[in-house]
């Protein structure tokens, strides 16, 4: 090493880069005397170098990081020079493998890959698209041309790109962008985002008896962050897990069961599914494996899990008075919430993810209350069920549909004096009024009656003979299946409980009210709403006392 430290400068670019890349394999100190002369001269002739010699020192550089010496300059000249980039390759290569360095050149790389989207193949694509969902980056102009040059490429799509840009896309939400889309294709009307995820969906159906177990619950999670149900891919999950009970973790099994429940969807084969047979027979015929397996999970210490699953549960329609018991005894509200004996959760994600718990274990209450006529006990205790998701409420930024409910409540309802407003229920659900009508559809004073879904009732009174209450209810964009207007399990769950505790439901969803802009237009839609909710009932009771 001592000749090219003395002759460092006579080395010509190519033989000095390989240079420095053998110089790890030769055992030399990263500080020595050789390594620094000859990042030193390699340091004095970036600008000199070629365009194709720079990306290649970047991706030779990049698995040092910020601990490279010569790294940061070579990605400064890389975002002067990013206009002279002309080929998908380096592109692709300098998003995936230096783009988190330097969020200055990732921005400069998304502008040059929309410029050559054109010419990706599939796997640089799902390259593009990885690299951005691994850097958390959400750049909408260059998701929608990804997404429309891949509807154009006619041949079937690997498997390893279809599982890639499936997780990418679910990463980006490739579904919010099919709301004002930059591109159309050929069919009049639709998005490409939802192509796309038809696409995927189609072409993954036929090799889902081929994929890992962790591979099918990715997919599942994917398709449920996506908010997109496609049945028969669906269908070909459930068969796999039946097919593949033993392979399965308890941990994938509650992953791809969360994700049914958060798409609301019921495999035909729900009956064996879910069936209540627990024998040895049974289990030979692959009959009640989910319930099964949840059985043995409730040993486990990990209360989320548990509380996911049989949440899900409760969404499907499936639960089990030992499950229920099991989450709703006060041990497991103890190791629920961190108290001495339980789980703690020392940061900020795993105190989000105890939040989302505890209301999730709200919500298996309320199942158990009101949709589960042989459960006995044990329930959450009235202490527990005040209003603690108050104060988190009150730091949400209303939307849209929020604010305009807010400004057309109040003449559609009758006045503050008459409605409760912004109501949380014992049950975990928020509801946005509610009005108490007598049996002519007068509005009486909602807050002189008792309210047994508040943990604090200000009246006293009993509902008059024939008196009902109405509640509001708005359903945001993110409550509906992609692209259709199908609940999904949250919205489902909610829409049974109100009703099975006595509420008639004005349901307002967000693209029948946000299309009125006069609010005029938004008081008479209220109103129009409560009066078909009313009428509905009476015709409901009159048909009952008929046939009876």
């Amino acid at each position: 090493m001592r000749a090219p430290s003395s002759a460092i400068s006579q080395v010509w670019n190519t033989p000095l880069l390989q240079l420095l890349r053998s110089l790890p394999a030769l055992g030399l100190a990263r500080g020595g005397h050789q390594v620094r002369s000859v990042e030193q001269e390699v340091l004095w002739r970036l600008r000199r170098l070629p365009l194709r010699q720079l990306v290649q020192l970047a991706e030779q550089l990049a698995p040092q990081g910020h601990d490279s010496l010569l790294l940061p300059e070579v990605l400064r000249k890389l975002e002067l020079r990013w206009t002279e980039l002309d080929g998908t390759r380096a592109v692709v290569t300098l998003m995936a493998k230096v783009g988190h360095l330097s969020p200055a050149l990732m921005e400069r790389l998304e502008d040059k890959a929309l410029e050559l989207a054109e010419q990706f193949d599939p796997d640089e694509l799902r390259r593009v698209a990885l690299a951005l969902a691994l850097q958390q980056r959400r750049c909408v102009p260059l998701l929608r041309a990804l997404s429309y040059h891949l509807l154009q490429k006619p041949a079937e799509l690997p498997l390893p790109v279809l599982t890639d840009l499936l997780f990418a896309f679910s990463e980006c939400h490739l579904q919010g962008l099919g709301t004002k889309p930059c591109f159309r294709v050929a069919v009049p009307g639709l998005a490409v985002a939802p192509q796309v995820l038809h696409r995927l969906s189609l072409e993954l159906q036929p090799h889902v008896g081929s994929l890992s177990p962790a591979q099918v619950l990715r997919c599942a999670r994917s398709f449920a962050s996506l908010r997109w149900l496609s049945r028969p891919l669906a269908e070909a999950i459930a068969q796999y897990c039946l097919d593949n009970t033993q392979n399965l973790s308890i941990t994938q099994l509650c992953g791809v069961l969360v994700s049914f429940a958060r798409l609301n969807f019921q495999p035909s084969s729900s009956e064996e599914f879910f069936s209540m047979v627990t024998s040895l027979a049974s289990r030979n015929s692959r009959v009640a494996w989910v319930h099964e397996r949840l059985q043995g999970q409730e040993q486990q210490p990990d209360v989320h899990l548990l509380t996911d699953a049989v949440w899900s549960l409760c969404v499907l329609r499936q639960p089990r008075a030992p499950h229920l018991r099991r989450v709703l005894c006060p041990e497991f509200q103890a190791r629920l919430r961190g108290e001495p004996g339980g789980v703690t959760c020392p940061t900020r994600a795993a105190a989000q993810s105890n939040s989302s718990s505890w209301l999730k274990l709200l919500h298996i209450n309320a199942t158990a209350r009101l949709e589960a006529p042989g459960y006995e006990g044990p329930f959450l205790p009235p202490e527990v069920l005040r209003g603690e998701r108050d104060g988190d409420k009150d730091k949400e930024k209303a939307t849209p549909l929020q604010r305009g409910l807010r400004e057309a409540l109040p003449g559609a309802l009758g006045g503050h004096d008459l409605v409760r407003y912004n109501v949380s229920t014992v049950y975990g659900w928020d509801i946005d009024a509610e009005a108490v009508l007598d049996s002519d559809n007068k509005p009486l004073p909602v807050r002189d009656f008792t309210a047994p879904h508040l943990s604090h009732s200000e009246g006293t009174k009993a509902l008059p003979p024939g008196a009902r209450r109405v509640a509001v209810l708005r359903w945001e964009l993110p409550q509906f299946s992609s692209p259709g207007r199908e609940l999904l399990g949250r919205g489902s769950l909610a829409r049974r409980h109100l009703r099975a505790a006595g509420f008639l439901l004005a349901e307002v969803p967000h693209y029948e009210f946000l299309e009125l802009k006069l609010e005029r237009q938004r008081v008479a839609y209220l109103k129009d709403k409560v009066a078909k909710v009313l009428a509905s009932d009476t015709a409901g009771d009159k048909a009952t006392d008929a046939a009876t």
